[in-house]
């Protein structure tokens, strides 16, 4: 058995962090795509 270390609260709020950036990130990046895709579909079914 590994003695377990813990994080510290800076590493805990930096990765915390990083995680809800990158959510907000992907989030707008896929609704641009997503609007993106939809105003190419109806530009080329009119």
């Amino acid at each position: 058995m590994h003695r377990v270390v813990w994080p510290t609260a800076k590493e805990n709020r930096r990765d915390t962090s990083i995680v809800i950036s990158l959510t907000i990130f992907f989030v707008i990046f896929f609704a641009v795509i997503d609007w993106i895709i939809q105003h190419g579909m109806l530009a080329f079914v009119k």
